[in-house]
């Protein structure tokens, strides 16, 4: 379980509505977690 402050939540949905399927928070937090560790490489 993750918990997050309302500004970050509202970012999160405004990046989930901008997807095709939009996908679900717990989705959404893996995905841009991937994303971010991805970027390191």
């Amino acid at each position: 379980m993750v918990r997050i402050q309302p500004d970050m939540a509202k970012a999160l949905d405004d990046w989930r509505r901008k997807q095709d399927d939009l996908p679900g928070r717990p989705e959404a937090i893996r995905r841009l977690v991937e994303i971010g560790l991805n970027a390191k490489k």
